[in-house]
């Protein structure tokens, strides 16, 4: 009796589904299909430039430059550090041809003195007379001559907290130095027909010059 012969092993059987091309699937020593490396390939990365130093100084510097020129033509030519002034006659000739008060107008300022705002504007209980000036420290100081009555105008123009500080005499005048709104000082003239109030955040000195320049 012939010893039994092992069944032929059947083939893997790689045909494939109707219509497709025929896949060789590649086999390891001992007959089996190959597995596929599932590892996909390594990334390129793209190497990262760096800027150096010099290079940035250089990039800021491209940028300054204009604003550096744009500045100085600002300052130089189109007066950027100068404030911006108004003539105060018209509304002083405004003031005085009403002839609601006597109208006293500054003298003898120097020329680092500027005058940056007037009015005339009647109001409510009579009429307002508004200089305002920058002084040569550059603070905001205002003169108002007014022919609204004082208990009216002080707690207006200073507060309602505003209290005498005592006396001064400025070119043969006697007013009265106030506290104001902001940390502001002010000096008062009291007088029949109207009120005088120099008031700013200048130097006591400064409101003085202005307040004895009054003529």
């Amino acid at each position: 009796m012939e010893p039994a012969q092992p069944a032929d092993r059947a083939p893997a059987d790689s045909t494939p589904p109707d219509g497709q091309p025929p896949v060789d699937v590649p086999a390891d020593p001992g007959g089996e299909p190959a597995a596929t490396d599932p590892t996909p390939p390594p990334r390129m990365t793209s190497g990262k430039s760096e800027r150096s130093p010099k290079d940035m100084a250089i990039s800021l510097l491209v940028l300054l430059v204009p604003i550096a020129l744009l500045l100085a033509f600002y300052r130089g030519f189109l007066g950027g550090d100068q404030p911006t002034t108004v003539d105060p006659a018209p509304a002083i000739e405004q003031a005085r041809s009403a002839n609601v008060f006597p109208v006293s107008q500054p003298q003898g300022l120097g020329s680092d003195w500027s005058t940056v705002s007037a009015r005339y504007q009647s109001v409510e209980g009579g009429a307002n007379l508004r200089l305002g000036y920058l002084t040569p420290e550059g603070r905001g100081v205002q003169l108002l001559q007014s022919s609204v009555p004082a208990e009216r105008l002080l707690p207006a123009e200073l507060t309602d907290q505003a209290q005498p500080q005592g006396p001064t005499e400025l070119a043969g005048r006697n007013w009265q130095r106030y506290t104001a709104r902001d940390n502001q000082q002010a000096l008062v003239l009291l007088e029949p027909n109207r009120t005088v109030i120099v008031v700013g955040d200048a130097r006591d000195n400064e409101l003085r010059e202005l307040a004895g320049s009054l003529r």
